[in-house]
């Protein structure tokens, strides 16, 4: 590819990956005044209920209908909900489009990053960041087939446009040819694992961030307290703790799975590359300790009944480990995976 196409190409990825990020920012506002309707409806509609229980004994002595307490109010609300059966909320719906759009540009200047290579887009920091983010936002939209996450999108879309945009402008470098050692097909396999397994880690993340806010609403409430004035009112009309808990228990098995593999793989490339499986590293052993974290925090959740404020403190602890692993061992630490592309 002659170098006048190669930049054009990359000038319209980095145009791109902005437009993206504008986009985002739209999808966070959107998502964040969804929230806000939440907590401003939640109030009312428990005196609706409160007022609908009052009267019902009154219309059952008088021998007309008893009045049915709102849909939402009626039970706890659930996280499998089909899309045909969630509320119809604007603000949200709006979110979930400007995500989508968002994810069509972040996807184009990714590809276009990559034609202009001529190689998979991640074999620097800023490709990463550029591919991870991208990854993130695709779980999240594939998850919402199964999953009603809308509540979620404040925290998944504003973790993209920090991550992206810090990205962007603080790791973003010229395309340059490959370095020998990456020159494997485990750059594909391994890398694009790895990025799938953050994606992964990174939704446990935010439902277990959300899974302490409501436990702690939840205890308050059980202690006679009441709310606590903090203007999270939103949280009432989410799951339980314990509902948030379990889904982020799955997020993360599955990206311990994944991070597991890429372990593996990372080993069966370091012998192709360095002629040794295991060399200790600083990036080999930051890999393997958040493979421990997630093992514990799996182990320990399903044998020893870590549940609650402990199981969702070592979710996040995990994830910490991932986000030092991509950003303070690349930066500041030297050794053979020193792929960052910074000088």
């Amino acid at each position: 590819m002659n170098l006048e196409l190669q930049t054009t190409l990359d000038e319209f990825s980095v145009l791109s990956v902005w437009s993206a990020i504008t986009v985002y920012v739209l999808a966070f506002l959107a998502f964040a005044y969804d929230l806000s309707q939440r907590a401003s409806l939640a109030p009312a509609k428990q005196r609706a209920l409160a007022t609908a229980k009052q009267r019902e004994p009154a219309l059952v002595g008088a021998g007309g209908a008893t009045v049915p307490p709102p849909v939402e109010d009626a039970h706890e609300p659930t996280l499998g909900v089909p899309p045909a059966q969630r509320s119809r909320r604007l603000w949200a719906r709006l979110g979930i489009a400007f995500t989508g759009l968002g994810f069509i540009l972040h996807l184009a200047g990714t590809i276009t990053r990559g034609i202009a290579a001529e190689r998979v887009p991640w074999a620097n920091m800023y490709e990463f960041a550029l591919t991870g983010t991208l990854l993130i936002v695709a779980v999240y939209l594939a998850s919402l087939r199964w999953y009603d996450l809308r509540f979620l999108g404040v925290f998944i879309v504003g973790m993209v446009v920090l991550f992206l945009g810090g990205s962007t402008i603080s790791f973003f470098v010229v395309v340059t040819p490959l370095m020998d050692p990456l020159k494997s097909v485990w750059l594909i396999v391994h890398v694009f694992v790895a990025s799938l397994a953050t994606a992964l880690f990174a939704i446990a993340a935010g439902l277990s961030t959300m899974q302490l806010m409501q436990a702690r609403r939840e205890r308050r409430k059980a202690e006679g307290i009441g709310e606590d004035g903090l203007g999270r009112g939103y949280l009432r009309t989410l799951p339980s703790a314990e509902s948030l808990e379990a889904l982020a228990y799955r997020f993360a098995i599955l990206g311990f799975i994944f991070w597991t593999f890429t372990l593996i793989a990372g080993a069966i490339w370091a012998n192709e590359s360095w002629g040794r499986y295991w060399g200790f590293d600083t990036k080999e052993v930051w890999t393997f300790v958040i493979w421990v974290l997630y093992a514990g925090y799996i182990h320990a959740r399903a044998t020893r009944g870590w549940r609650g404020a402990r199981s969702g403190w070592l979710s996040l602890i995990g994830f910490a480990a991932v986000l030092f692993n991509f950003t303070i061992v690349n930066l500041f630490f030297k050794g053979l995976h020193a792929y960052s592309g910074l000088t």
